[in-house]
């Protein structure tokens, strides 16, 4: 990595980190590089590895086996990519992405529709459809 590409990545670090902070996360705060066991780049939110992209090619797939990856280092529940969105600064822009078991287990817990599962576990089918 160039060290044009690490000014660019640190500098999106930052700024999801103080918007992070800004919204009410005030433990927010980049983790240091160089780990042999990588556990993303933002830490501070419990339960969640952020893993912060600021590139000019887009690699989703790999960009969320990289995060899957790091969410399994970390113990954590979720782990997502948030990246920038081109043409905008602010970290509220950006995108982030998960996985759809991901994304449909923090719907369960932020409605309290129904009990959240693990991710990674898939439902039982045959469970639901028999209720």
């Amino acid at each position: 990595m160039t060290s044009k590409s690490k000014a660019k990545g640190s500098a999106w670090e930052r700024a999801i980190v103080e918007h992070l902070r800004a919204v009410g996360w005030p433990f927010a705060e980049r983790r240091l590089a160089g780990s042999t066991k990588d556990r993303g780049d933002i830490a501070g939110v419990v339960g969640v590895v952020i893993e912060a992209k600021n590139a000019a090619r887009t690699d989703l797939a790999g960009w969320i086996d990289e995060a899957d990856l790091e969410r399994t280092n970390d113990g954590a529940w979720l782990g997502v990519v948030w990246h920038k969105r081109r043409g905008r600064a602010s970290a509220a822009d950006g995108y982030v992405t998960m996985t759809g078991a991901q994304f449909t287990a923090l719907l369960a817990q932020a409605l309290g529709t129904q009990q959240p599962m693990p991710v990674g576990e898939e439902p039982d089918c045959e469970a639901v459809t028999a209720s």
